[in-house]
């Protein structure tokens, strides 16, 4: 007898990836679960007139902490999480239809076919990017104390898909920065908990580094001008990452006095002059 599945969605202020997202999943879905973390947006309501799906919020605390709460929320044992941001195919849902008839691994790792800004990205560290993600939840949980919790299988052996997941990581640099600043600061702040000391050194070769490792030895010049964005972005975050610890761990606070000239020349200067009027 074929496992029922629950298809759950974790989403924060997706009102343009809900719907969409909600459609790719409903020939896959025997109970599809939208598990919303405090939008301020209309995600909810887009996700209430999708129809077909029960909708569950609760405050984020970390990442893993709210999906292993959203994993008790289920119906069914075997679960598959979708990013909103993601998109399941018909051929990747007719492979997991087909593994669910008698599933012999307690977890699957699925490939993510990547897009920059909507272009494909096939080499580079984003061309070989899978995920835990369709999983028998009695036999595996959420773990770790970043933003990118991850799941971890206790019994048995994890397989792997065929078919990949539709991921559009962003559609603009506005969009990236944030995530990647968000992302390098929470990192920091977990290594300077820990007692991680910067290093000047590994802060000045980070980023050549890791720019060759994804743009050359793992082929992301393949992708043209893509490619060469990405590992840059993959580059700097890494750089940024160091330079955030180093920020936590030497950085200065500005003086109080400075920080009100500051303010006083921001103010006085933001009155164009009657020279400056004239020229207009």
């Amino acid at each position: 007898m074929s496992k029922r599945l629950t298809v759950i969605i974790p989403c924060k202020n997706e009102a343009r990836n809900v719907r969409a997202c909600i459609e790719s999943v409903r020939d896959v879905a025997d109970e599809l679960i939208v598990a919303d973390s405090g939008s301020t947006d209309e995600t909810v309501a887009i996700a209430r007139s999708a129809g077909g799906c029960r909708i569950i919020q609760r405050e984020w605390r970390t990442a893993c902490d709210f999906k292993n709460w959203a994993l008790q929320q289920a119906t069914h044992d075997w679960i598959l999480v979708v990013d909103a941001d993601e998109r399941v195919t018909p051929g990747l849902a007719k492979e997991i239809r087909e593994v669910l008839t008698d599933p012999p691994r307690n977890g699957y790792q699925i490939y993510r076919a990547n897009h920059f800004m909507g272009h494909r990205v096939r080499f580079g560290q984003w061309g070989a990017d899978k995920v835990l993600r369709l999983f028998d939840r009695t036999q595996a949980t959420y773990v770790g104390d970043t933003d990118h919790a991850a799941v971890r299988v206790h019994r048995g052996r994890v397989g792997r898909l065929r078919n990949r997941l539709t991921h559009f990581t962003f559609w603009t640099y506005d969009q990236y920065l944030q995530k990647m600043h968000h992302y390098a600061r929470l990192q920091a702040e977990r290594w300077h908990r820990v007692g991680k000391s910067p290093s000047r050194l590994r802060m000045f070769v980070i980023a050549p580094a890791r720019f060759f490792q994804t743009y050359v030895l793992r082929l992301g010049f393949l992708d043209g001008a893509v490619g060469f964005q990405v590992c840059m972005m993959i580059a700097f975050y890494s750089f940024q990452k160091q330079a955030r610890l180093w920020e936590l761990s030497h950085g200065k606070q500005q003086p109080l006095g400075d920080a009100d000239a500051s303010i006083r020349i921001t103010t006085t200067t933001s009155e164009p002059s009657r020279a400056q009027r004239n020229v207009a």
